[in-house]
């Protein structure tokens, strides 16, 4: 008999990973050689695995540079439309494993690592996340970047180069504790600083009106100095950009007013002006409007225009002579996506530039900005929506809030020429709220401002048009617009997960990580047998290794053949965390009332980042931990039933979790989840979804077939006519004695007996001012899971039920999102075709 495969001689058999030809291998091996040489300095010969990490980092990036610089130049030449994507947030998580994946060099890698010995695997942990953004918003954009890439759109990120991402989590005495996340501590391997297109970006001042136009004068001047990304394609030798604007104080700053003997204090000061681009706001669908925020808004628009115009002026590569003068060809050349109203300045930034610099009649400018600009939102829940004191934009930008007041008059002329008389109409469609302190819908501004507008899941394109934005969607239709989120099958299954790449390439072929609508033809196998047992045993192996890095990680002990049950994301009251909880409670109260049944068994894993703000979120936090902390020491229950809180989710981690998860928690009330990204990833991994009728979930169950999710729970017309009776918790308390008993535990002090009151803000909540109505949904969602444990002791009928979901999660692809914006919104032509690679040599 043979022996089995070593973890190494099997990767090599993974086709997905590439080829590893020997002279590659030896190359890798020359240059990664020579890399660390140049690592280690003379007086350190002992390389520790970092420069072991920086010297493949260096050798794979080699790969990058000539196909960047040839892209670069292939759009200079073809002089293509290019699309700007900006957004406040990138969520790229690490480079290295997505740049081997998408270059073809992961096994010629690994053969190289290992004929040096060493263990790639380890060099790829010590790279850090670059975890610039909060959760769905810049995990989006990353994915869009990867797509559009992939694509061959002539694409760019622009965004803000965070010298602190979001925060670390740690949970000490089950409490979230924040640090620092000093993820540039030992520098970027990825990043190439660009002094020579640094940018100014204005503050502050006044302005004056004269005959020959507006000036914006008297300014405190921040400079913008581009750090940039390469963005590889998936094997078609494109290399796109993300450029990320860091913030750097001028020369003289401070100095000019030259505070006698103030010299030392002036360059201390300078970090006043470099505070801009220091922290990621930690906060997830929640504005809070601090005057630093709008800093960064601005920063990153004011930058990213001047160099969206500079390229729009020069035609030549590498020329820098104007060659281009007439704006009125800006829309035919240049979109806009704004990620969410964070980017909105852009719109009277453009307006500025066009107006006050380049001279052009409003009404012109206008129509060029429209056309050029393009609106997302993200999100519904009125405390998420931006809406700035107009003071605040007086004194830090009064060119701007002067500009905004002219678009409003214009735009309210327009309204009343529609509406003769409809005075209440007026007053909801302004861009300026009344009342209080005034304040800048920046809702409003986007629509108006732009020539399309998108929700992110067909349910909330259609709550968008239907509620929040009704009064735009009558006055112009045309604009409106679904784009489906996506996500790149490239991290999110290929990278992720080989095992299950592998298993379904070996039927269906490779094509399918281009073009994942390809998955369908898996229907043909959902009765094969070799095919269930192939894909229920990669199931297993992620289990059995994502279980040896919960040991390594939480000295926790887990039943491997237990089901894993996992909800990560924010957490946030909406996302409902505590909904999962009172089943976690309800179903350790059966198992301790009959321990002799045969209960399915189950891991329960929750993980999140609350941000540091959000009191009620940190308890939900302290919640989980508390019943862990019950649960998991009860001898009664035994292996039956865990309940682990995943520490410090983020993408690293997600790429471990998701493979080996069994069910897909995405439990939102109806109308509240925008779209979701993370069910998706759930869903093409091999898991199986326990979700409401919200957001992308809807989708999910129309492409895999209802019967092969888990759906519970009220419809968006169930929650609203619950409204309209009025939600009462108390009833559901009083009617269902599982849950009674659930919430007294945990207002009795059950699972906190040192601190018996310690939930009771908790409780008083669910029973007193619930938004999110999490009773109401309790019954169901109990009687739900109950169907899951019964299908989970059938493993042939789970796993068919598994293969549907993956053959029906090809609508999912980031792909196919981006390809919509691009036809429908950028007017631009997704192409497969690859350009020819430089010569590597």
């Amino acid at each position: 008999m043979s022996k089995p495969l070593s973890d190494h001689d099997r990767k090599k058999q993974i086709s997905v990973r590439g080829l590893a030809g020997v002279e590659n291998v030896t190359d890798l091996k020359q240059n990664f050689n020579r890399h660390l040489h140049f690592t280690l300095v003379k007086d350190r010969n002992v390389a520790t695995r970092r420069d072991y990490y920086f010297a493949l980092a260096h050798t794979v990036r080699d790969h990058l540079i000539g196909r960047w610089i040839r892209t670069q130049q292939h759009y200079y030449e073809k002089d293509p439309k290019r699309v700007y994507y900006i957004s406040l947030e990138f969520y790229m998580g690490r480079t290295l494993q997505n740049t081997m994946v998408n270059l073809a060099l992961e096994n010629a890698c690994d053969e190289a690592t290992y004929q040096l010995g060493l263990d790639m695997e380890e060099l790829e942990d010590m790279e850090e996340d670059a975890g610039l953004g909060n959760g769905g918003l810049g995990r989006l954009a990353a994915c869009f970047l990867d797509s559009m890439a992939s694509l061959g759109l002539a694409a760019y990120g622009y965004g803000i180069r965070y010298e602190f991402g979001i925060f670390n989590q740690k949970i000490v005495n089950g409490w979230q504790v924040e640090e620092a996340d000093d993820w540039l501590r030992y520098g970027n391997p990825w990043e190439k600083a660009r002094p020579e297109y640094m940018r100014p970006v204005h503050f502050y001042g006044r302005t004056e009106h004269h005959p020959d136009g507006v000036k914006w004068v008297d300014t405190q001047v921040v400079l913008a100095l581009p750090y940039d990304t390469p963005i590889p394609g998936y094997r078609n030798n494109i290399v796109n950009t993300m450029r990320l604007w860091s913030a750097k104080a001028p020369c003289e700053f401070n100095l000019k007013d030259f505070n006698v003997g103030g010299y030392i204090q002036a360059v201390l000061d300078r970090n006043l002006a470099e505070n801009i681009s220091r922290v990621l706001y930690p906060n997830d669908n929640f504005f809070e409007g601090k005057e630093l925020r709008l800093k960064q808004e601005y920063f990153v628009v004011s930058a990213t225009l001047q160099d969206i115009i500079r390229r729009f002026k020069v035609s030549k590569f590498g020329s820098r002579e104007i060659a281009r003068t007439d704006f009125s060809k800006l829309p035919d050349k240049v979109a806009i996506q704004l990620n969410d109203t964070h980017p909105a300045m852009a719109i009277p930034e453009l307006m500025r530039v066009l107006v006050d610099e380049e001279k052009l009649p409003w009404e012109k400018a206008w129509e060029i900005c429209v056309r050029t600009c393009a609106y997302t939102n993200h999100t519904v829940l009125p405390e998420a929506l931006e809406r700035w004191p107009i003071d605040l934009f007086a004194h830090l930008l009064p060119r701007h809030l002067e500009i905004v007041y002219e678009i409003n008059r214009r735009h309210l002329e327009n309204v009343a020429a529609k509406y003769p008389g409809d005075v209440d109409r007026l007053r909801r469609m302004s861009l300026i709220e009344e009342g209080g302190q005034k304040r800048i819908n920046m809702a409003h501004l986007c629509i108006v401002g732009s020539h399309a507008v998108n929700g992110v899941a067909q349910i909330h394109s259609d709550i968008l048009t239907a509620t929040i934005f009704k009064d735009f969607y009558e006055m112009e239709p045309h604009k409106f617009q679904n784009k489906t989120n996506g996500i790149t099958p490239r991290r999110w299954l290929v990278m992720c997960n080989p095992g299950l790449a592998e298993v379904i390439a070996e039927r269906i072929g490779e094509d399918f990580i281009r073009d994942l609508d390809q998955l369908k033809n898996l229907r043909k196998y959902v009765n094969d047998d070799a095919f269930i047992r192939d894909v229920a045993k990669v199931k297993q192996e992620n289990k059995l290794k994502f279980a040896v890095h919960l040991e390594e990680h939480y000295k926790v002990k887990i039943n491997p053949n237990s089901m894993f049950d996992i909800q990560v994301k924010r957490i946030h009251e909406y996302k409902r965390q505590l909904l999962n909880c009172l089943h976690i409670i309800t179903y350790y109260n059966r198992i301790k009332k009959e321990p002799n049944k045969q209960w399915t068994p189950r891991t329960i894993m929750i993980g999140g980042k609350a941000a540091p703000g959000y009191h009620t979120a940190k308890m939900i936090i302290r919640l989980i931990t508390a019943i862990g902390e019950v649960v998991n020491n009860d001898p009664v229950v035994g292996d039956r039933l865990k309940v682990i809180f995943l520490e410090n989710y983020r993408v690293t981690l997600a790429e471990k979790a998701i493979p080996a998860a069994d069910l897909s928690e995405q439990i939102s009330t109806a109308g509240t989840e925008a779209s979701g990204t993370g069910n998706m990833k759930f869903m093409l991994n091999g898991a199986l979804t326990i979700g409401t009728m919200d957001g992308a979930n809807v989708e999910m169950a129309e492409e895999a077939g209802e019967d092969n999710l888990f759906i519970f729970g009220m419809r968006v017309d169930d929650v609203d006519a619950l409204d309209r009776r009025g939600y009462h918790a108390q009833e559901y308390y009083n009617r269902l004695p599982e849950l009674k008993q659930a919430i007294d535990q945990i207002s009795g002090g059950f699972f906190s007996p040192k601190q018996p009151d310690m939930f009771k803000e908790i409780v008083n909540m669910l029973m007193h001012h619930d938004r999110f109505k999490v009773f109401a949904d309790y019954e169901d969602y109990m009687k739900c899971q109950e169907k899951v444990n019964a299908l989970y002791k059938n493993p042939k009928e789970w796993t068919k039920k598994v293969i549907y979901n993956i053959a029906g999660s090809g609508k999912f692809s980031s792909d196919r999102t981006i390809a919509q914006y691009a036809r429908e919104i950028w007017g631009m032509e997704p192409t497969l075709e690859k350009i020819p690679a430089p010569d590597d040599k």
